[in-house]
């Protein structure tokens, strides 16, 4: 046996019966050799990890537009912690670890700058529309390795796809069409909702947006009134219900739900699109939209031929803007838009 069919034979010996085996995997969108160390799902997760796109999540927003703190989270800051709270739940319920990790590192790759803001911008320009979620599964499909993709396995690319959940979806028991095909996928779900419910209530107290008593008090009081003391809480809720209900899918009990339901609905008015804190998205606005006009006037120089070519224009120019970091796109749009003073000796 080589080392990887080792490792393989132990996932089918200490993990629980509902998780994914990395022997069992439906394969990967082009057929390759196997590495003679790594299962496929490991495989996947260290070639997410090596990919200039995830690389570049670390400039680009979270919530708060270029943050001047050091202490702020960015979307590479959130990704690692929703990858840290899927994986403590998958250890408790004995699923594959690190098929959770490669899925929950890869969630947000294709994610616009100026987080959400950018998001409806690119929604608007884009002809069909524009989601994170399907531009995250283009980036591994397609763009990354020079237009080869990262080639992953289905199980990957599936708990990508259906991560979303958007202003009002539920985390838990929603139909077939959204939910992750795997256990471990269902986790990504939960654990996202977890990891920006509370680390946002973090981020917008430190800008002065919160005070730790403008949080709704039933909530606080279901949850707990830290942020450590309620990701506790949802963890211990989630791996709890899931065992108690025999391990078909990601379960929370209807009153932890409702809580977290609540605290999201809350950060919505008070955060997300709180007047002060979306200010300078609409500066963003302009700018992606400036970009989006000036990149398509130009496609030679910026987009890249071969999308034009059998795709379009457009989808070139989604392709480049939602890729930007925040500081590559106001560069570029200072670059493109701003004079430049002319001086002579």
């Amino acid at each position: 046996m080589t080392l990887r069919e080792q490792l393989e034979a132990r996932e089918r010996e200490v993990l629980a019966p509902q998780a994914a085996k990395s022997g069992d995997s439906r394969g990967r969108l082009r057929r390759e050799e196997e590495d003679e160390v790594r299962p496929a799902f490991q495989r996947d997760r260290d070639r997410i990890i090596h990919c200039k796109a995830f690389r570049r999540l670390k400039h680009k927003t979270q919530v708060f537009f270029a943050p001047t703190g050091d202490h702020y989270r960015t979307r590479l800051t959130h990704t690692l912690e929703v990858s840290q709270i899927a994986r403590t739940i998958a250890k408790v319920l004995r699923l594959h670890e690190e098929l959770t990790e490669a899925i929950t590192l890869g969630h947000d790759l294709g994610h616009t700058p100026f987080g959400h803001a950018g998001e409806r911008v690119i929604d608007g320009l884009m002809p069909g529309g524009f989601s994170h979620y399907e531009q995250s599964l283009r980036i591994v499909d397609v763009l990354e390795n020079d237009g080869r993709g990262l080639n992953l396995t289905w199980e990957v690319r599936d708990g990508i796809a259906k991560h979303s959940k958007g202003k009002s979806g539920a985390p838990v028991v929603v139909g077939d069409a959204l939910r992750a095909s795997t256990m471990e996928g269902q986790i990504m779900r939960v654990a996202d909702l977890i990891a920006y419910v509370n680390h946002d209530i973090d981020d917008a107290t430190r800008a002065g947006l919160l005070r730790p008593e403008d949080l709704p008090r039933e909530p606080v009081r279901t949850l707990g009134d830290s942020s450590s003391a309620r990701i506790g809480s949802l963890v211990k809720d989630v791996v709890t219900e899931t065992l108690a209900g025999g391990m078909t899918e990601i379960r929370m009990s209807q009153p932890v739900l409702q809580a977290v339901l609540d605290l999201r609905t809350f950060l919505f008015d008070a955060v997300y699109e709180n007047t002060i804190a979306t200010a300078e998205f609409k500066k963003a606005s302009g700018i992606l939209s400036g970009l989006w006009e000036k990149v398509c006037e130009r496609p030679d120089e910026f987009l890249d031929r071969r999308t034009i070519e059998h795709e379009g224009i457009d989808a070139a120019a989604r392709d480049f803007v939602a890729g930007m970091t925040d500081r590559y796109a106001v560069r570029l749009f200072e670059q493109l838009f701003i004079p430049k003073p002319w001086a002579m000796e």
